[in-house]
């Protein structure tokens, strides 16, 4: 069974055998998580991004689904970037934000990942509410098979925090 922790912090910071990023389609950075994962992580996650766009994704990442990299100069063995979808009050993507948990999950099993960390996938720029997006999140972690031991959400600020938390009693 998967321990689910919560932490609030800098996903950046954190040691684990994977980290997931919420990337953008084109696997390049970005903003928000994307950026910093880039940033602190260093070349080495650029350029097999890159490689994976010369290859198999060459018109990007489909949202929902999951491909790991190195992890650079993260305190881990690899980052799982997931393209999570952009809200919708008119739409129900909620399939294809729980997709992101579950294919993160799926490549983790592949690389025998046994500690993976989730950041609040598209609650920044995507304008998932906190509330819907953490519910999804920790039912879909909790409902999906895997070899992962402990999925620990790190959370950015008090209120991804608080909603994850409120969620998970």
């Amino acid at each position: 069974m998967t321990t689910i922790t919560l932490v609030q912090g800098d996903i950046t910071r954190q040691t684990a055998d994977a980290i997931v990023n919420a990337a953008n389609s084109s696997l390049l950075g970005g903003g928000g998580v994307d950026g910093a994962i880039h940033r602190r992580g260093g070349p080495a996650i650029r350029k097999e991004c890159r490689a994976l766009r010369a290859s198999r994704y060459g018109k990007g990442l489909p949202t929902g689904r999951a491909v790991a990299t190195t992890a650079g100069d993260l305190d881990a063995r690899w980052v799982i970037h997931t393209v999570g979808p952009v809200f919708s009050s008119a739409e129900d993507r909620s399939d294809l934000l729980a997709s992101c948990y579950r294919e993160s999950l799926r490549v983790a099993d592949e690389l025998g990942a046994r500690t993976v960390a989730f950041p609040a996938i598209a609650t920044g720029v995507y304008r998932w509410p906190l509330q819907t997006a953490a519910r999804i999140a920790l039912e879909t972690v909790q409902g999906t098979p895997t070899t992962v031991e402990e999925a620990r959400f790190v959370l950015f600020d008090q209120a991804a925090y608080d909603a994850f938390a409120g969620q998970s009693r």
